[in-house]
């Protein structure tokens, strides 16, 4: 795994080797390579011995040429300035390519929340969202889930904006609790995307899913859902992992049961059903059919990337290859499905969670389902149009090709304003 990697700096690569193939001007692009702004902020909050503590916390709001921006909130002790503007802008184009009226935001507090009390997240939550108040909003900036947060940080969010403003707003955002106007779907979208993406992959490549081996690095919402998909169409999950260690077995391990083990041991490590257990990189050069990285970003640096053996990449987590390990991988022949199409069912059901909030009306899980089918089946559509039109190198190149060509046009169309 590469530790020197910076996202941003990662970012801005992909943009730069997307613009070869588009017209567009050197100055637009470099405006699109930066956030709008970004909030910095120091929470101090009472302990519940008493004491007061001080979190750094960031919100980037990258770019809102289409719409509002979007973008989860992150608990983790990496969270850093550079992570949120990568992930922001990673954001923008995640939007752009699944082709939904949103911008691009993102934010964090550096926080290890294991270690607090939950009467503490809570206060520490409310005060990020007094901090954030000014700047979201329905049709402003509407957070959501992320890593180490999940329904009750967001209904917290909304909550404290609903009482400080006096009104009644579940849009401001999404990721909520069904019965705070949260949606059917939400919680498996992001490993539904993944399953859609890869199984439309494997189609497009000629490749059978049916038997097909799979390993999942990194097992909580997204890794474990997606496995679970994939298992239903045929698959054979032969190897997980989580923060612990990877577990295996080549006659293919059950999804279901290997996330029950985690839920009462706190990982997927001493599973009855495995035959081996190793180490995170050893399961990322797997010989399988199909890998998906679903932990965090920087997973495959590109001296790991020359051991990986997989047929095909489905990225479930954002940013989890350095550029150097994708330059190593389109040489090697590895098709990479990036994770700006893979991971964009959580935008997406994100998305349709809006809708309803503002329209008051409640959708049925399966037409929930339905709706982001359609939506990454036709992204997928449009990103091999892209790749065959202008003979792209690897398929991210054709994701950001699509994006940034939207993100353009509407910029263009909508004129620079001082």
């Amino acid at each position: 795994m590469s530790e020197q990697a910076n996202p941003f700096e990662s970012l801005q690569e992909q943009i730069d080797d997307a613009a070869e193939y588009i017209d567009a001007s050197d100055d637009v692009l470099e405006r699109l390579k930066h956030p709008e702004r970004v909030l910095e902020t120091n929470l101090s909050v009472e302990m519940d011995d008493g004491s007061i503590e001080v979190f750094k916390a960031f919100r980037s709001q990258f770019n809102g040429d289409r719409g509002p921006y979007k973008g989860g909130i992150r608990y983790h002790p990496n969270v850093s300035r550079d992570e949120v503007k990568a992930l922001s802008g990673w954001m923008v184009y995640k939007t752009a390519v699944v082709d939904i009226p949103y911008g691009g935001g993102k934010g964090g507090i550096v926080i290890d929340p294991d270690e607090y009390s939950e009467a503490e997240l809570e206060r520490i939550t409310r005060s990020f969202a007094t901090e954030l108040r000014p700047f979201i909003g329905v049709d402003r900036d509407i957070p959501a889930p992320d890593v180490n947060t999940g329904q009750r940080e967001m209904n917290w969010i909304k909550d404290t904006y609903e009482t400080l403003e006096n009104t009644t707003a579940p849009g401001v955002i999404t990721g909520k609790a069904l019965d705070s106007g949260g949606s059917e779907g939400r919680v498996e979208a992001t490993g539904r995307s993944t399953m859609l993406t890869a199984r439309e992959a494997f189609d497009y490549l000629d490749k059978e899913m049916k038997d097909a081996t799979v390993a999942v690095q990194g097992y909580g919402n997204a890794g474990w859902i997606a496995a679970k998909l994939l298992e239903n169409l045929g698959a054979k999950i032969v190897a997980v992992s989580d923060s612990s260690g990877a577990v295996y077995n080549s006659e293919g391990l059950h999804a279901r049961d290997v996330k029950d083990h985690k839920n009462e041991t706190g990982s997927v490590v001493g599973y009855a059903g495995a035959d081996e257990e190793f180490g995170n990189d050893d399961l990322l050069t797997l010989d399988v059919d199909l890998l998906v990285p679903a932990a965090l970003e920087n997973a495959i640096d590109d001296e790991l990337a020359r051991e990986v053996q997989a047929d095909v990449i489905a990225e479930a987590a954002n940013g989890p290859l350095t550029p150097e390990a994708d330059d190593v991988l389109t040489e090697r022949g590895v098709h990479v499905f990036p994770d700006i199409l893979a991971n964009a069912g959580g935008v997406t059901v994100s998305y349709f969670e809006w809708v309803q909030n503002r329209q008051r009306f409640h959708w049925s899980e399966e037409r929930v389902n339905d709706e982001l089918e359609s939506v990454i089946v036709n992204a997928f559509d449009d990103l091999t149009s892209a790749y065959e039109e202008h003979d792209l190198p690897n398929f991210r190149t054709a994701a950001y090709v699509v994006a940034l060509q939207r993100v353009i046009d509407a910029y263009e169309e909508g004129g620079n304003w001082p």
